[in-house]
């Protein structure tokens, strides 16, 4: 048995019956970023980061900046280049990196629906930026990205408005129910933290209360990573990016897996798996750079608008 995966992973794994998949898809799996992966990143103007709190509260963040401030010299460590001067502090993120070195960081580019997923450990904070030396390296398929391309990244404008609370109502809500998009971190106390994406049509993020919200599992989702973090530790961060308006809606609490759920609307495209997400607090935040977005077109991979 691959020894790569830990307790919680092959858990999961086995309650989906997908050890086997997993065991082949683990041979993407590397200890520095592969070639072609390095021009693809330093090209990015945004990353994806999952990160841990002093008191292991975890968190998920977007940060933005013009292509070039991510780079990978040689493959075995990731630079991002955020001057001190030009960090939202009222993001959590730069905290916790002070805090625990833990991060795992998602390179997603909208337009092509390409993605490549990293976790490591912080080496480097200082005044210049951040380097993480590199633990694990591996693609991700295209599935459930919604499209879109950004037109125009302005220069950063701090401090931003913030505010912050703990149940989902007003605008926080309607946030929450037009999202298509959203990003989710994770942590494992040995493996380390995970940054990943979740995308569906619309309205495919549910507010059981104002408290929870209810998110489909579909069928060929990385499940592995996340679910697997969750069955061991169920602190989890979520992110949710308001395009329209330029806001990033970051909800920190705890998630649970659901299996073998009733589905007669087929939410999950026939997995039966949905997760639940208890929010302890939010951070709804104005993005530090004005951004104009242009949406293209659903993934032909989403499920059936019902």
């Amino acid at each position: 048995m691959n020894d790569k995966f830990h307790e919680g992973e092959r858990a999961v794994q086995a309650s989906a019956e997908e050890t086997a998949i997993a065991d082949r898809n683990i041979a993407v799996l590397t200890q520095t970023v592969i070639g072609g992966a390095r021009p693809f990143i330093a090209k990015q103007f945004m990353v994806v980061l999952g990160s841990i709190d002093a008191e292991g509260t975890v968190w998920s963040s977007v940060v933005f900046g013009k292509p070039g401030f991510l780079h990978t010299p040689d493959g075995t460590s990731i630079e991002i280049n955020v001057p001190l001067k030009e960090r939202d502090l009222a993001d959590p993120v730069w905290a916790n990196l002070e805090a625990n070195p833990d991060v795992g960081m998602l390179f997603i580019e909208l337009g092509s629906r390409r993605r490549y997923r990293v976790n490591g450990t912080v080496q480097r904070l200082d005044a210049r930026g951040v380097e993480v030396a590199i633990r694990e390296a591996y693609p991700n398929c295209p599935k459930y990205i919604q499209r879109r391309e950004l037109r125009q990244l302005g220069e950063p404008r701090l401090p931003v408005q913030a505010a912050e609370g703990t149940v989902l109502r007003g605008a926080v809500e309607q946030i929450v129910r037009r999202a298509d998009t959203l990003f989710v971190a994770s942590h494992h106390a040995a493996s380390g933290a995970d940054a990943s994406h979740r995308g569906g049509q619309p309205g495919f993020v549910k507010l059981v209360d104002e408290t929870t919200l209810r998110i489909p599992d579909y069928a060929g989702n990385s499940l592995f990573n996340t679910f697997g973090n969750f069955k061991v530790d169920s602190r989890a961060g979520v992110c949710i990016p308001d395009f329209e308006h330029g806001h990033l809606l970051q909800l920190t609490g705890r998630a649970t897996v659901l299996w073998n759920q009733d589905d007669p609307a087929n939410e999950t495209g026939g997995t039966g798996r949905f997760w639940e997400f208890k929010v302890e607090r939010w951070i709804l935040r104005d993005t530090p750079q004005a951004m104009a977005w242009e949406y293209l077109d659903a993934s032909p991979f989403n499920p059936p608008v019902r």
